[in-house]
């Protein structure tokens, strides 16, 4: 009877580690940094060796263990390869076979997004949902899609990319992805403060976004004190991810949208600024959405990544 799983999430900067009982309880986590030189090479035996040395810490047989899952940048299909991870130094390998090969245990991998997107349809905020789209506003726009209690993958593991959907023909700047008109330019929180800076500069009303640093924050700060500007730029930017979710809900029928990263700590006004622009355009038969926060915070990778393991039990 396995008793045990360890979910992993690989940051650019920190690797995510935690331990699990198979019911979701989350039991220790812990860090370690992630060493991307040389082409990431050390970063998987770092992650085992760190694993080993907690089951031997805590006198755990390898036969209790269903497995470790891990989340990583990147596109990753649903055999655990990954397609070139950039942040992390990596190119096409198996993650799976390489992981487990360092640690005789089952491994499944996905997707940060994708796997954050489980964690809290499994233990946060999309709990009792099978169906649901989590967007994760942060520098960029991160997505996952969850269907039937699986995640969107696709072919290479680029599905859910909701922070790559086209929504403004406009834009003439480039995204980083190098497309234009990109839905992460508007809604993440470097989009937001560039919505700000313009309207600022557009315009000569009083703002108390005149008074210092502009930034995602201080937008939504603004927001909650009335302030007109900031207001106007919340408005903007509720009406591109409203209607990006709405196209989103209307392929694949969610009944919940959870909203995540950086940006969503502004709290439930968020919320208030996307959801009217949301009811506005989305397709009736999948119009019934509950809108949530995410709950996890920065833990639900490590959630998600251990969900993908006891997802195959």
């Amino acid at each position: 009877m396995k008793q045990y799983v360890f979910g992993v999430d690989v940051g650019g900067t920190t690797v995510k580690l935690g331990f699990f009982n198979v019911g979701g309880e989350l039991l220790e986590k812990w860090e370690i940094p992630t060493r991307t030189e040389d082409k990431g090479e050390k970063i998987l035996p770092d992650v085992a060796e760190s694993i080993q040395k907690k089951m031997e810490e805590r006198k755990i047989a390898k036969e209790d263990v269903a497995g470790v899952g891990l989340g990583a940048p990147g596109p990753i299909d649903s055999k655990g390869v990954v397609y070139v991870a950039v942040n992390l130094g990596w190119g096409t390998f198996s993650i799976k076979e390489t992981l487990s090969g360092l640690l005789g245990l089952p491994v499944m991998a996905g997707n940060d997004a994708n796997v954050a997107a489980l964690g809290e349809m499994w233990m946060g905020s999309g709990k009792g949902s099978k169906d649901l789209i989590m967007v994760t506003l942060g520098t960029g726009v991160g997505g996952g899609i969850i269907t039937g209690g699986k995640a969107l993958t696709g072919v290479v593991g680029a599905g859910g990319e909701i922070g790559h959907i086209h929504v403004s023909d406009q834009e003439t700047q480039p995204c980083n992805c190098g497309n234009t008109g990109c839905l992460e330019q508007f809604a993440s929180a470097t989009g937001i403060t560039r919505l700000a800076k313009q309207k600022l500069a557009a315009s000569s009303k009083d703002s108390l976004l005149r008074q210092g640093e502009v930034s995602a924050k201080t937008v939504f700060d603004a927001v909650k004190q009335k302030d007109g500007l900031a207001m106007e730029v919340a408005e903007e930017f509720g009406k591109y991810l409203g209607d990006g979710l709405a196209v989103i809900a209307g392929v694949v029928n969610p009944d919940t949208i959870v909203i995540g990263g950086g940006v969503s700590k502004a709290g439930e006004i968020l919320i208030d600024y996307i959801k009217p622009h949301f009811d506005q355009t989305v397709f009736s038969g999948s119009g019934n959405v509950k809108f949530v926060l995410a709950t996890l915070g920065n833990d639900a990778g490590i959630y998600g990544a251990a969900r993908l393991v006891l997802d195959v039990e």
